[in-house]
């Protein structure tokens, strides 16, 4: 069995909000590797699962540029905030994003190798790291573009640490500006929560079911606390997706509501107007991964009664016309870089080939 050292409990504990005791034991039963362990807690209730936001420690700031047709998103990477709030490290930001957009280069490779102001992109990044005084790199960027009858959109929060850019497509040319305006706001909502998906189809089988059996554990976890304090428990879903909802789970649960309100002797000639609004209830207890993760599931920010899946509905009987959201790109400054200097250093120096 592997040695549980208290530097492994203490990265345990850091990325799991869980127990000591509990953290040394998930990682006895998983001999120590930190992942299983990790997966290990959350299945049994006991991780709290820490924002990924509280462990990063990457500092710099997006870019977002939007022309007729394109919209490109870029993050670069400081080692400090101070860092991060210099004009010349703004100038910086503001320059590659640009670099991004005019030039169409669609890897880090290629941009370093573009050409900008006579020179080669990699040689101008390697004289601004001189001049501000810190390792910079150039971690990733994106580009939509729009062709007929597609609007794009992107927003930048005002500390220049959250971007959104997103795409959709429309019928009548006549509504573009409002289909713009629309997803200005949709851009809001998505830099506000953060989903990582369009939809649940864009979901993993496997991932979904891992999660569903975390999802239970979580909210009986959170069960015991309510029973204590004497409030209403949650309801423990049979699903987690709408991925794993099939039609014949759908027939079988208007069986369900039909028999219910048959039982409660509710008249027939009224089950029509129960039914629809039971049904989307039932899906809507049986798709919290959804809701949590993909924007399509999300309830809208400006109007939490509405999921953004029913608000573009909404949206496309207003303009009479049929807006489909087709994609979107959120960066935030860290994400999925962990708060070890050596780790950061590293991608630094695998960039910029050092």
């Amino acid at each position: 069995m592997a040695e549980i050292t208290a530097a492994m409990v203490k990265d345990l504990r850091e990325s799991t909000g869980a127990g000591m005791m509990d953290c040394k034991n998930a990682l006895k039963e998983c001999d120590g590797d930190m992942q299983k362990a990790v997966e290990y807690l959350r299945e049994k209730g006991l991780s709290k699962a820490a924002k990924k936001a509280d462990r990063l420690a990457a500092e710099g700031l997006i870019g977002v540029k939007l022309s007729n047709n394109l919209a490109s998103l870029v993050e670069i990477n400081s080692e400090t905030d101070f860092v991060a709030k210099n004009d010349k490290f703004i100038d910086l930001v503001n320059k590659t994003v640009e670099q991004v957009q005019v030039s169409g280069v669609c890897d880090i490779e290629s941009l370093l190798n573009s050409n900008i102001d006579g020179a080669k992109f990699e040689d101008y990044l390697k004289n601004q790291i001189a001049t501000i005084g810190e390792n910079l790199v150039v971690r990733r960027f994106a580009t939509l573009k729009a062709n007929d009858n597609e609007a794009l959109s992107g927003y930048l929060h005002t500390n220049g640490r959250v971007g959104v850019i997103v795409k959709a497509k429309f019928n009548n040319a006549a509504n573009k500006a409002k289909v713009e305006e629309f997803l200005k706001q949709l851009c809001m909502h998505i830099a506000a929560m953060k989903p990582s998906v369009l939809s649940y189809k864009d979901l993993d089988k496997e991932f979904v079911e891992a999660e569903y059996r975390a999802l239970c554990a979580e909210l009986e976890k959170e069960n015991e606390e309510l029973v204590r304090l004497k409030k209403p428990l949650h309801k423990i879903p049979q699903f987690a997706s709408r991925l794993q909802i099939t039609d014949a789970v759908l027939k079988k649960a208007e069986e369900d509501i039909k028999a219910e309100l048959k039982a409660q002797n509710k008249p027939e000639q009224i089950w029509d107007k129960i039914v629809p609004g039971q049904m989307a209830r039932f899906i809507a207890d049986n798709s919290i991964l959804d809701s949590r993760l993909t924007l399509m599931g999300q309830f809208y920010v400006m109007d939490d009664k509405k999921t953004i899946e029913q608000v573009i509905a909404d949206k496309s009987a207003e303009l009479k016309d049929e807006l489909v959201i087709e994609s979107f790109v959120k960066y935030e400054v860290g994400e999925g870089l962990e708060k070890k200097n050596e780790d950061f250093a590293a991608e630094v120096a695998a960039q910029m080939g050092n």
